[in-house]
């Protein structure tokens, strides 16, 4: 049976995980964690939502953030993973993908 929709309400602030994939501890140098700053800036730039805290582990993030308008933290979500993918699989290949198989 598949997972209910999420009730998301205006006014109230979210607590999001990523992890990275296949649970690896790939978030442990300094570029990566600067990666994830730097895609949070652009995100703040594109999408209007207040950022409360952030946690950068070695094998995933915490966000805590509040969308502006509730239907957005989707849209959110997928922009920011979709961007430090793309970010970390150039910036690491041919070593490994972000959201994907392993490369050799």
């Amino acid at each position: 049976m598949p997972r209910q929709p999420r009730q998301l309400l205006p006014g109230y602030s979210y607590h999001v995980t990523c992890r990275c994939n296949n649970r690896e501890f790939r978030l442990t140098r300094l570029e990566c964690r600067q990666v994830f700053l730097y895609a949070l800036k652009k995100a703040l730039d594109k999408f209007a939502f207040k950022l409360y805290a952030l946690c950068i582990m070695s094998n995933h993030v915490h966000y805590l953030l509040e969308p502006f308008q509730p239907e957005d933290l989707p849209k959110i979500m997928h922009w920011l993973n979709w961007y430090t993918a793309m970010c970390f699989n150039r910036m690491l290949q041919p070593y490994w993908t972000f959201l994907g198989k392993k490369v050799s």
